[in-house]
């Protein structure tokens, strides 16, 4: 078979996939369908930018320090990461050290954005968030998303510490997501936002961006952090968003706490310490009658070892030991998904 023409296949057959995932969305969520309270701002102004790449803009202090970068819309839906950087470009919030950079990331997933339909614009494509390996940025693949990190690759490279803000399907208390390197749960604690920091993958497939492999160096200082701000699209996750982001400026020295205080919901305290948890394992399901056993939003923490928390067919899945926290629990129908992350508390 000629080389053009195994790829042409691949690709057609991963088109075939993404869009049959375009129909399975998350409708056999019990607490689902969620209402779009979050607006969706016009991006188009920062287009340009003043970078050699689309929709991104970077600030350069003249003094020195790292290059720190807040990234929105990495998947088009989950708009509070682009109601955030708009709203700091738009006040010309600039950095006080080093360079600050702010990103749209899957830009033409979110100009795709509808009310109506809000699932649909979660990438053109495929998944941004799974592209992140040498073997799919430097293989014969094509796809909207992988033209735009491979265009951004030289960009990432350059970046010292990265927040990529995102949400989640359900309506779980943000959390702070890291491969839990010991630069990132040094920057973490530091940080102390929001009030938990989860270590670890959990089997996914593909791999995230901050799992690029210049942020996975252990011997160098550069930390890339995911944030999931809580539901897709309620009101208080914006409100999440905005003062993870606020937060993570400031432990990063981009800009002064006085700065970004007029932008936190919370005033003039520092928030409780943070729990560190560490991803131990990932539950993927064996069937398509996969059930928990009760509604989870996400970081219950299960008291017992061994207590049954879906069912799966015949088979039972159970919590692996004590205080074990539920994280991310998914709704969507189908064998082979991905269904929770299970946590156990560090220290």
């Amino acid at each position: 078979m000629p080389h053009n023409l195994h790829v042409g296949n691949l690709n057609a057959c991963h088109y075939a996939w993404r869009q049959l995932r375009r129909i399975i969305v998350s409708s056999s969520d019990p607490n689902g369908p969620y209402p779009v309270e979050l607006e969706a701002p016009d991006i188009s102004a920062y287009e340009k930018g003043n970078t050699p790449y689309p929709f991104v803009s970077t600030f350069d202090s003249g003094k020195p320090g790292p290059h720190v970068c807040v990234n929105a819309v990495t998947h088009g839906n989950e708009i509070c990461g682009a109601i955030v950087v708009e709203r700091l470009l738009r006040d010309e919030v600039r950095p006080v050290a080093g360079r600050l950079s702010f990103v749209f990331n899957n830009y033409a997933a979110y100009q795709q954005f509808d009310p109506s339909n809000p699932d649909a614009s979660r990438f053109v494509d495929e998944d941004f968030n799974r592209v992140w390996t040498l073997e799919r940025l430097e293989g014969p693949y094509d796809s909207s998303e992988l033209r735009r990190a491979r265009e951004m690759r030289p960009f990432y490279d350059t970046v010292d510490l990265m927040l990529d803000i995102h949400s989640m399907g359900t309506r779980s208390p943000a959390l702070m997501i890291c491969n839990g390197l010991e630069k990132e749960r040094i920057f973490t604690r530091k940080m102390n936002f929001p009030a938990h920091i989860t270590c670890g993958s959990g089997h996914v497939v593909g791999a995230r961006l901050l799992e690029y492999p210049s942020f996975q160096d252990p011997d160098n200082e550069k930390v890339a952090l995911l944030v999931e701000c809580g539901q897709h699209w309620a009101t208080e996750t914006g409100v999440a968003a905005m003062d993870t982001a606020c937060h993570f400026l400031v432990a990063a020295g981009a800009v002064e706490a006085d700065t970004v205080a007029p932008y936190l919901s919370v005033h003039g305290s520092e928030p409780p310490r943070a729990l560190m948890w560490d991803v131990t394992d990932g539950i993927i399901s064996i069937t398509d009658k996969f059930e928990f056993v009760q509604v989870f939003n996400g970081m219950e923490v299960i008291e017992k070892a061994g207590t049954v928390i879906a069912t799966d067919g015949d088979h039972k899945h159970r919590t692996p030991y004590d205080n074990c926290m539920l994280m991310m629990p998914n709704y969507k129908p189908g064998a082979g998904q991905r269904k929770l992350r299970l946590c156990r508390r560090v220290g």
